[in-house]
């Protein structure tokens, strides 16, 4: 018989003779229900709710509803000393876990037991558990009596097969009322464990086959062996012999044969990726994280192998608040060893578009929440699915006491092969941590022989080590490892043909990898994703969200500390903790990037609407406490740099500046002068020249226009809110025909340009300005668009001949080559940068600043006349149909400008000033900077410390990767001063003297110092 029709019966005889007979005899469940109106109840509202009954095949659950099943039956008193599970379908679809109608088991007292999903529908029965219910099967009782409920979420499937269409269940507000599932039924069924085991056996195996060579010897092997096998069943159905136990015997010899001393090993670690908002709100995740905790620990009663490596203090936050029983089931887990608490950050968040503050608070905010609920201390970083990685990150992550880090996104590449597996990861300043991409290249795996075989084909270590790490269990939308997958771990811990396999920790593995690392390569700089570029882009608003809030907390930190150490004013801690958090909360790498669904959107833009108000009052607060009674008009500049006559850090009268001139041309142009930059504007609303007036230098080539909108048709062949393909080059449409231009002065008299264009229906309007004694031309653009599938790009052809773009990156800045001479540099064509852009020749340079968009792209090429044109292009934003079908539909309005005649540290300096706008206050005196910092380093937080000393801290970082020595200065008399890790805790004295703190920075060296201070509050 050929192996085809071996395979073909093994597959059939799984199917239909040995997964059902795991189970024997059983008995329905008597089931009723009740439909929660609305969004979801607590177990104590669903137990005193009214159930009616509910039978299989009816249909329940709206989108995005709830349905509470009460499950009830009395079992025969013949199964007394069995045992016995309870299986529950909910009308699973044939999609994986995560992604369609899922639910949460509680026994009658209200004790949350363990989740149900398409492929984990059991409930284990024990009759000592509140309603015959428990985590582990226990022996029958006589007539025991089950009851139970499932708190059934009707979750929509959005992920449907590729390609992703547009779809309104992205929002309960559109996505109807028609009910999505029919029940499927529920009993309860005799355990035969025999059979368990044999079906494990048989799978095993089975996946073997996937991976042999066809002509290895052992692959006859296990053909013959499972042959031998299938032949016993079919005697035993004749002779009424029928044992699985017999039948496992015939396959021991094959599960023993050991795997060979040289084969690569793995170390499986228990996982379950849970997405804080995807393709369900932030609501739902709550109950996954609820649903998959549960699952973990019921799991552990019959498997104490597992052990399962968790992240995300957000959602441990969430167990806690919205589930205390669950909490404290998973603190003893953790107590035991059987939950890790991995990664040390709030979320997962993005890894590119968070600002560096907020990637510390990031690391802060969940570092201290795992040492203060469980006492332990990660030093793994564990993002496995962001969508690329900043060169900012190892020293952030060993700032923060964390030496590891580990991701596979980068397998995701599209263009270049990842060329490492375990490798040293050196950041912008120099800072290494050692790096794992486990080649399995899933952070979801099942332990199936398919994803074994592949860890280890793709390990890239090149003998110099054979070992991997693979995160298993159902991800993405939760629900964990299940109890096949352990059965499958413990048949693939020596078997010839895989990899062995042994259950163990991060910190295990990591430690086993650093013991082989003294040769591992080393990759300096970015880890850039090979795709998802259109993530720098995508749901403008919320970028624009973030970056706001990111900006306002500096704010508010620094004139509330200032206000606090002056004893003005309290210090509010706890809310602006509680600020913090939210805010990081949408940095999660499914939210800040744009990939989620419509009703995640339409909350963030909500609530960040809130946080920006609320620290927009704390801020206001505190500077109408430091500016006291008066009528002068004070400005507050938040920037750590200078302005105006306003000191940084302080405020000040600011000082005015002549008022810039406009003058109509001969040809119905209009020009701009402020005595440092001119500007020309055509009758068509078009910038075909800015002249440098100090550098005696034209910018915009002949025949081209800064700041021009131009519309791409956007059609990714892959994900739409993802991904931005090359091909979107190919169809372009420049706006250079005008409704109108016109010209009239802003509030603060300097003159404006106003040029309105329109097409498709949609309408686009500019505002250009030259500020008063700035060398900068700035441009407001509204973008009000309705069109699917498009992208809208600001486009600056520039007459620089520029080797490289500098793109700002959290605290510092990256070169990114503007030649494609490699594939590695070709991928690059849409990047992203936080504040600024900057190009330039060596004695002159030009830079592009903006305050809320994050992708760019940067070209150049030699004219006709011999020049070079250098391109940016920021990418404004994208109108993509999935997951979200009307994302950036609507109006959007950006601000950027374009600074003549900067060197890099002026791209510093006029990036801080478009995001920390001057505020004005009446009141009476000055305010004196708090601190103060000369030399070209950085301050970038102020604030108190986190433990409510009264201490201030302060952190700083050099910008322009060079060395500098700083003196810190404070108002204030200082009695001590300490550096400090990003946690706040001491890592040595500071060089203080009597004028302040003396620091020496690196290149690009973040620097923490806490200063005691005798005024403090």
């Amino acid at each position: 018989m050929s192996e085809d029709l071996v395979r073909g019966r093994l597959h059939r005889v799984l199917e239909r003779r040995l997964r059902p007979a795991r189970y024997g005899e059983g008995v329905p469940l008597t089931v009723t229900a009740w439909h929660a109106p609305g969004e979801p109840v607590d177990v104590a509202t669903a137990l005193g709710a009214g159930y009616e009954p509910f039978g299989a095949g009816e249909r329940w659950g709206p989108p995005w509803g709830t349905t509470w099943l009460r499950c009830t039956a009395t079992l025969p008193a013949a199964w007394a000393g069995r045992r016995a599970e309870a299986v529950v379908d909910l009308g699973f679809t044939g999609v994986g876990p995560g992604f369609t109608a899922e639910g949460l088991v509680y026994s009658p007292d209200g004790t949350p037991l363990k989740g149900v999903h398409p492929l984990n529908r059991y409930v284990p029965i024990d009759p000592g558990g509140p309603g015959g219910v428990g985590v582990a099967a226990a022996p029958l009782a006589a007539g025991t009596r089950v009851d139970f409920l499932v708190e059934a979420a009707a979750n929509p499937t959005i992920h449907q097969p590729y390609p992703w269409a547009p779809t309104d269940l992205g929002d309960v507000r559109t996505a109807g009322r028609e009910p999505l599932y029919r029940f499927g039924g529920a009993e309860v069924a005799v355990v035969d464990e025999e059979v368990r085991a044999l079906v494990a056996d048989v799978e095993v195996l089975d996946g073997l086959l996937d991976v042999l060579g066809p002509t290895e010897p052992r692959r006859y092997a296990v053909v013959r062996a499972l042959t031998a096998m299938m032949d016993h069943l079919d005697r035993s159905e004749l002779t009424g012999t029928w044992s699985a136990r017999t039948a496992r015997g015939m396959l021991a010899e094959i599960l023993r044969s050991p795997a060979a001393p040289t084969e690569h090993r793995v170390t499986a670690v228990g996982h379950a990726h849970i997405d804080s908002a995807w393709l369900w709100p932030i609501r739902e995740t709550v109950r996954k994280v609820a649903r998959t905790v549960a699952n973990v620990t019921a799991l552990r009663a019959s498997h104490p192998e597992l052990v399962f490596a968790f992240s995300q203090a957000q959602q441990h936050a969430w167990l806690k608040e919205h589930h205390p029983a669950l909490f404290e089931r998973l603190r003893a887990a953790v107590a035991d060893g059987a939950v890790l608490p991995v990664g040390g950050m709030w979320v997962e968040s993005d890894a590119n578009l968070p600002g560096g503050e907020a990637m510390v608070r990031q690391l802060v905010h969940g570092k201290r929440f795992f040492l203060a609920e469980y006492g332990v201390e990660s030093d793994e970083i564990w993002l496995p699915d962001s969508f690329g990685y900043s060169a900012a990150l190892p020293q952030i992550f060993r700032l923060a006491g964390a030496t590891r880090f580990l991701s596979q996104k980068l397998s995701w590449n599209q263009t270049n092969r990842f060329p490492h597996t375990t490798f040293w990861w050196e950041g912008l300043d120099g800072s290494r941590v050692l790096a794992h991409f486990p080649p399995v290249d899933t952070y979801n795996s099942d332990l199936s022989a398919t994803d074994l075989a592949g860890a280890r084909e793709r390990c890239a270590d090149d003998g110099r080590t054979s070992r991997s790490l693979v995160p298993f269990g159902w991800g993405d939308g939760g629900g964990g490892p299940t109890r096949e997958m352990l059965e499958h771990a413990e048949r693939l811990e020596d078997l010839e043909g895989l990899p062995r396999v042994r259950i163990g920790t991060p910190a295990g593995f990591f430690a086993a990898a650093e013991a082989e690392a003294d040769d591992a390569p080393v990759w300096a700089g970015e880890l850039y994703l090979e795709v998802h570029r259109g993530t720098y882009t995508t749901q403008a608003d919320v970028k624009r969200g973030n970056r706001r809030c990111e900006h306002l907390l500096r704010e508010a930190e620094l004139w509330c500390a200032t206000a606090a150490v002056r004893g003005l004013a309290g210090y509010p801690y706890d809310e602006l903790d509680a600020l913090w958090k939210e805010v990081l909360l949408y940095q999660f790498h499914d939210i800040l990037p744009g990939s989620s669904i419509a009703w995640v959107y339409r909350e963030a833009t909500q609530r960040y609407a809130v946080l920006e108000r609320r620290i927009e009052e704390l801020a206001h607060a505190a500077m109408a406490a430091l500016a006291g009674q008066g009528r002068r008009t004070l400005v507050f500049n938040a920037a750590p740099h200078a302005r105006d006559g306003v000191p940084a850090l302080g405020a000040a009268a600011a000082v005015e500046a002549a008022v810039p001139h406009a003058r109509r041309a001969d040809d119905g142009g209009i020009v701009l002068n402020n005595d440092l930059v001119r500007v020309e504007i055509d009758p068509r609303g078009n910038v075909v020249s800015v002249y440098d007036l100090v550098a005696g230098r034209e910018l915009v080539p002949a025949g081209a226009a800064a700041g021009l909108l131009r519309l791409h048709a956007d059609h990714p062949v892959g994900a739409d809110a993802w991904d931005v393909d090359e091909h979107y080059r190919a169809a372009a449409l420049d706006l250079r025909d005008a409704d109108s231009v016109g010209l009239a002065p802003d509030a603060d008299g300097v003159p404006a340009v106003t040029v309105v264009r329109s097409h498709d229906g949609c309408r686009f309007t500019q505002r250009v300005r030259l500020p008063a004694g700035a060398p900068r031309v700035e441009f407001e653009t509204t973008v009000d668009w309705h069109v699917p599938q498009r992208l809208c790009k600001a486009v600056f052809p520039l007459d620089v001949r520029a080797d490289d773009v500098a793109a700002e990156i959290q605290f510092g800045h990256v070169r990114r080559p503007l030649h494609r001479n490699t594939s590695w540099e070709t991928a690059k064509f849409e990047v992203y940068a936080h504040r600024f852009v900057h190009v330039g020749e060596p004695s002159y340079g030009v830079a592009l600043v903006n305050d809320a968009t994050y992708g760019y792209d940067a070209t150049r090429h030699v004219r006709s006349d011999g020049g070079t044109t250098t391109v940016l292009a920021l990418s404004l934003a994208r109108t993509q149909q999935f997951p979200d079908p009307h994302a950036d539909q609507g109006t959007h309005v950006f601000r950027y400008a374009l600074v003549c005649g900067a060197d890099v540290s002026a791209a510093v300096r006029e990036g801080y000033r478009i995001n920390l706008p001057p505020r004005t206050v009446v009141g009476g005196d000055d305010v004196a900077p708090l601190v103060t910092a000369d030399g070209p380093a950085v301050v970038e937080a102020v604030k108190l410390a986190d433990d409510r000393s009264g201490d201030l801290v302060v952190r700083l970082y050099e910008p322009l990767g060079d060395r500098a020595r700083v003196l810190l200065s404070t108002t204030e008399r200082v009695r001590d001063a300490r550096l400090v890790d990003l946690l706040e805790r001491d890592a040595g004295p500071a060089e203080s003297d009597g004028d302040g703190v003396r620091i020496t920075l690196r290149p690009f060296e973040i620097v923490t110092v806490r200063l005691r201070l005798e005024s403090g509050p």
